[in-house]
């Protein structure tokens, strides 16, 4: 495999940066607008929708992450899939303590992707939840077996398939939570998870047509 550990940290660190950029704007811009007291989101607010629904996705990646770090001897596959599964952990963290910060319930009766009906890209308020009722991206159960049964080449080929697949309706969820989450850490947050995802994509896009 051509590409090498390297490259792929070399991808996320301009990602990294960009997003950093980003988010000393967005902060420098709110830091006029955020009175002595600021109200916590409501709990049918994009920002707590985004921090139930993100958590459940990032779950998913997290636990596909884990199972192919013990199915492949590939280091920079490894190497990814251990990036991945540390950094989406700690974001599920801070999205869990958010909602605790809010005095939020970690789950809602609201459907899944309610709060992205309002978005640019999903502005007729439609249901955005698969046929089979689950998130974009997010894996079947039946792929989880296939993954978990695989290994060597195909286990890295069942997971990079999945991951780009997971991260592109990912990235899609975090572009909506920055553009209309109330709360400037969260659409900070957002965009920083949409920027990083974009760049592994391209990178496990890469991979998978060398395998």
């Amino acid at each position: 495999m051509t590409l090498h550990l390297e490259t792929w940290q070399k991808r996320l660190l301009v990602a990294l940066a960009a997003a950093l950029a980003v988010s000393l704007f967005v902060l420098a811009f709110a830091a006029g607008r955020i009175g002595t007291s600021p109200q916590h989101p409501a709990g049918n607010s994009a920002d707590a929708g985004f921090s139930r629904d993100m958590q459940v996705h990032h779950t998913q990646a997290v636990e596909m992450s884990r199972l192919v770090r013990d199915r492949t001897d590939d280091e920079v596959v490894r190497t990814i899939a251990y990036d991945i599964a540390m950094t989406q952990q700690h974001q599920i963290g801070q999205m869990y303590a958010w909602l605790e910060e809010w005095g939020l319930p970690q789950s809602s009766a609201a459907p899944n992707m309610a709060w992205m009906a309002g978005s640019m890209d999903h502005h007729d308020g439609g249901n955005l939840l698969r046929d089979d009722g689950l998130m974009p991206g997010m894996a079947t159960a039946q792929e989880l077996v296939e993954l978990a049964d695989a290994s060597g080449v195909e286990a890295e080929r069942i997971f990079l398939t999945l991951m780009i697949t997971h991260h592109e309706a990912g990235a899609e969820m975090a572009q909506a939570g920055a553009e209309l989450a109330q709360e400037p850490r969260v659409r900070v947050a957002a965009e920083k998870m949409a920027t990083a995802q974009i760049a592994e994509i391209a990178a496990m896009e890469d991979m998978l047509g060398e395998l």
